[in-house]
């Protein structure tokens, strides 16, 4: 009968298991050389507990019989093969027991090694990537399964090797019994193997439809149990809906896998009801021909055990397939998200950065969308910044000042058009060379819950044990008076995500991450919304520190305070990706535009 596609595949894929095996091998190769070792012996004991015995049995039947030898004699050959059937036990006992401990230590040693895996991609891959639901569901796939789904199969192939080590013995066994027995024991078993790989295959299928729901749970659960969302969700009673909508989608999902469950535990007990007969029916050959004097007591209970344990490790080596099967199958979605590759690429013979900055920054005819948006965030922007000036980004929300900032530090690509560097274009320089000359503080700055010394050292890792440098990047922004009243001051824990951590205000942690974003010497100081949660006071001694900083350097100030920026060189308005306006203070005031609109509407709150 020809092997349909579907069967084909399955083959394929119990087959295909190189990249698994390679994983395990790359992460633990000593932990597993000893696995297949200790495997290797363990298949082969059953057999020889098999034949003890069998010896045994025969012993003492031939002296219930009247055999020749003395009673004693008999007892002496009885007893001999009985300790060396309980060393056979023992040693089983203490291999399945330094097995187990090899494969512990290796299935922890491939799960932090795919986690390595993981991270270094989630970090290489570019920032557009988080703009795509797909890729949360990718990263949900991988980051769910793949930790645990390299160990699984590990097991289960270590598994195999000892099943098959032990089936060949046994069928070899079973042979000299006669053919068909050989035959029955494996045929018995394809029924159940059929039926594990074809729900294996829909329960794949169904997950993958699954994950979006799930992850919407996770999300509600998420907003429960978070301290980002606690006070509103008090506020507005949101708590009992919330649980709603998550208990809807666990319902959703739990009835789908309870559903396919049931079906999967009806073929199973139809498949092992083919098995258990088949198994019966041998043990009536093998009566009928003891009866008839075709062989000894002993070779009854062995060849019945045989078959017994043939069976058993055959459903186990059916349940080992199945799982490499379906492990291979959600496997595919941890290299289908090692496979993602970043678009923003360093160029193959990257050019030095000029040091220091003598001609400037100019974005030419700069264009760019966002994916999975038909809105253009910049259309044909073209602006020049000249080295050592200060130039500040005006707008409204959406106007495309932060997305300017994150095309001149390569977090994305243009969609057409140039920004250049001293005459060359950005994207020939390595990407991370680039960075290392720009300091930025986004207005979505990042909290870390580590210590104060942590949180700011970030901004330059090489000056995270220069105590003086991070002082100082905190007296630059008026926060190490507040640092200082800290139970252990710049060793103090931020955040109350683990113990002993102290919060702080908002206020205070905008100029945890300026005083990080000083750290850092660049030539180009980039400031986004800097001071949108400090007070008049404390952000005019971030001003004042930020002209001490400026001096001799590149600096560009995105605020809506149109106070702040009044101290830049000239100023660019951004209106729908578009720049509008530019000019000095007095010149746009004198201009009366939109800066000048804007300008007066927050000056008449103070009058």
């Amino acid at each position: 009968m020809p092997i349909g596609p579907p069967t084909r595949d399955k083959i394929r894929r119990l087959l295909d298991l190189q990249r698994a095996a390679r994983l395990c091998w790359q992460s633990s190769r000593l932990w597993t050389l000893a696995s297949l070792i200790l495997s290797s012996i363990q298949g082969l004991l059953p057999l020889l507990s098999l034949y003890l015995t069998k010896q045994i049995i025969d012993t003492l039947t031939q002296g219930l019989a009247g055999a020749n030898a003395t009673p004693d004699a008999l007892w002496q050959q009885v007893l001999g093969l009985i300790v060396l059937a309980a060393a056979v036990a023992i040693a089983t006992d203490g291999l399945n027991a330094l097995g187990g401990l090899a494969r512990e230590a290796q299935s922890q040693l491939v799960t932090d090694y795919v986690r390595d895996l993981l991270h270094a991609k989630s970090v290489e891959v570019d920032l557009e990537y988080y703009e795509s639901a797909q890729y949360y569901d990718k990263l949900h796939q991988a980051q769910s399964e793949a930790p645990y789904r390299p160990p699984l199969i590990l097991n289960r192939l270590i598994q195999s090797v000892q099943g098959a080590i032990s089936l060949s013995a046994i069928a070899t066994l079973l042979l000299v019994l006669h053919w068909s027995a050989t035959v029955v024991l494996f045929l018995a078993i394809f029924p159940i193997l059929l039926v594990r790989l074809r729900y294996a295959q829909q329960f794949y299928r169904l997950w993958q439809k699954w994950t979006s729901l799930e992850r919407q749970a996770n999300y509600f659960s998420w907003m429960l149990t978070h301290e980002s969302h606690a006070k509103e969700i008090r506020l507005f009673d949101l708590g009992g809906f919330f649980q709603e909508r998550f208990r809807h989608l666990r319902q959703t999902v739990r009835q789908g896998k309870l559903h396919l469950a049931a079906r999967r535990s009806l073929a199973e007990a139809i498949a092992q009801g083919i098995a258990t007969l088949a198994v019966f029916s041998a043990f009536a050959f093998i009566a009928e021909r003891t009866l008839r004097g075709a062989m000894t007591l002993g070779s009854l209970v062995m060849y019945y055990q045989a078959f017994q344990r043939g069976q058993t490790l055959l459903r186990e080596t059916v349940r080992n397939l199945a799982s490499l099967y379906e492990n291979s199958l959600f496997l595919a979605n941890f290299y289908n998200f090692l496979n993602l590759q970043p678009t923003a690429l360093d160029p193959p013979f990257p050019k030095d950065i000029p040091q220091p900055l003598q001609i400037g920054i100019e974005f030419e005819n700069v264009q760019f969308n966002y994916p999975h948006s038909t809105r253009p965030a910049l259309a044909d922007i073209t602006l020049r910044i000249k080295a050592g000036e200060t130039v500040a980004l005006v707008g409204e929300n959406g106007a495309g000042k932060t997305t300017a900032i994150k095309l001149l530090c390569r977090l994305y690509n243009p969609s057409a058009g140039q920004i250049k560097w001293d005459g060359i274009d950005i994207r020939e320089f390595k990407q991370i060379a680039l960075r290392k000359q720009i300091s930025v503080v986004f207005q979505d700055y990042a909290r870390y819950s580590l210590t104060v010394r942590e949180n700011i050292g970030f901004g330059d890792l090489k000056s995270m044990v220069d105590a003086d440098k991070i002082r100082s990047a905190a007296g630059d922004a008026g926060i190490d008076a507040a640092i200082a009243r800290l139970p252990q001051g710049y060793e103090t824990l931020l955040g109350k995500q683990f113990a002993q951590g102290e919060e702080l205000s908002i206020g205070e942690w905008q100029k945890i991450a300026i005083a990080r974003g000083f750290l850092r010497q660049a030539p180009i100081l980039i400031l986004d919304e800097p001071t949108s949660a400090l007070d008049p006071q404390a952000e005019a001694e971030v001003v004042r520190h930020f002209r001490q900083l400026a001096h001799n350097r590149t600096t560009i100030l995105i605020s809506h305070r149109l106070s702040t920026v009044k101290l830049a060189d000239r100023i660019f308005v951004l209106e729908h990706g578009r720049i509008t306006e530019s000019g000095t203070h007095a010149q746009l005031i004198q201009h009366r535009g939109t800066y000048a609109h804007l300008f007066e509407t927050q000056a008449n709150r103070y009058r």
